[in-house]
């Protein structure tokens, strides 16, 4: 494989990674758990619901979160991004933006969790809506940024 063929890969995992972690999202809030809440009983209904989630933070953890940083890593050393250029105007800062705002939606993610775990149903659903809709505007800035 030639470099950039090397370098269409990476992008390419970094872009799936990222379109499953949030139709995941979607997929488990506007199908998912919605028909669980209409089928299943109360008490299935809730064991339901944290065992997707668990799978879902699992795979999240293992898979997605890894793959993520790896390849966004590679990418941004492939551009030679450095951390005194993620102040300059244009891709510098789109791309700090990007990346603070994907560390918020991932601390979301870990309080969603942690409210869920605690039995504090209304933090933890205030907290997977900011992880959706975090995860949304991570999608659209990275929309902003040039192929590398």
């Amino acid at each position: 494989m030639d470099t950039v063929g090397l370098w269409a890969l990476v992008r390419w995992v970094h872009v799936a990674g990222a379109a499953l972690w949030v139709g995941g999202q979607l997929a488990l809030t506007l199908v998912v758990l919605p028909l669980a809440r209409r089928m299943l009983a109360a008490g299935a209904r809730d064991r339901f619901a944290a065992e997707a989630g668990r799978r879902f933070g699992m795979l999240t953890g293992a898979v997605f979160l890894p793959l993520q940083l790896a390849t966004g890593w590679a990418m941004a050393w492939h551009r030679g991004v450095t951390w005194a250029s993620l102040a300059e105007p244009g891709y510098g800062r789109t791309l700090a933006a990007k990346l603070a705002l994907f560390v918020a939606v991932m601390l979301a993610a870990a309080g969603h969790g942690i409210a869920h775990a605690k039995g504090r149903a209304g933090l933890a659903r205030a907290l997977a809506v900011a992880s959706l809709v975090g995860s949304l505007g991570v999608v659209l800035l990275a929309t902003a940024l040039p192929a590398t």
